[in-house]
């Protein structure tokens, strides 16, 4: 039997994941970008419905100044320098930051039951400030709790799902196009 030809598999979905302390950004309308295990860390989504085209961001840490080496080699970590390495990608898509849906997910009390580190309540509020400063709005957010969440970005039409354990359905953090 002939190996299907390229046309073929051009209707099916594609889906890039992204690791703790990583990014991903793409405009390939094939493609679904997904990350795993959000407990305290947090999952940033930017899509822009103009040019269909955004990303997702999984920051672990709040502030890169605990490890600047670390921050320089892997900025997507840390709250602080992984936003901007976000967009800073992304306008490579000629996305639009004015014009960008975000939405934020994560931020769970982790191992940490006492809240004595508050991790990811921590991140939540260093992306929000950061967001906030430059005069961008979140447009969804599901945030704290005790579980992990997986998130996920449709890149055709920017509908972003989160899925937990013990979840029979994805919920649909937001709906895009």
């Amino acid at each position: 039997m002939p190996a299907p030809s390229i046309s073929a598999l051009a209707g099916f979905e594609q889906k890039v994941v992204v690791g703790v302390g990583d990014l991903a950004v793409s405009n390939n309308q094939a493609l679904n970008i997904t990350t795993y295990a959000l407990g305290s860390c947090i999952g940033v989504t930017i899509y822009d419905p103009v040019v269909r085209a955004g990303g997702l961001l999984h920051v672990m840490l709040p502030d890169s100044s605990i490890n600047t080496a670390k921050a320089a080699l892997q900025p997507a970590m840390f709250a602080d320098t992984g936003v901007p390495a976000l967009f800073r990608t992304s306008y490579q898509m000629k996305v639009d930051k004015h014009r960008v849906v975000i939405c934020i997910a994560g931020g769970a009390q982790m191992m940490d039951p006492g809240g004595v580190f508050n991790i990811g309540k921590r991140n939540h509020e260093s992306i929000a400030g950061l967001l906030q400063q430059h005069g961008l709005r979140v447009h969804a957010t599901q945030v704290g709790g005790l579980v992990s969440r997986t998130m996920s970005l449709n890149i055709r039409t920017g509908e972003v799902r989160l899925k937990s354990p013990g979840q029979a359905e994805d919920l649909v953090l937001y709906r895009g196009a």
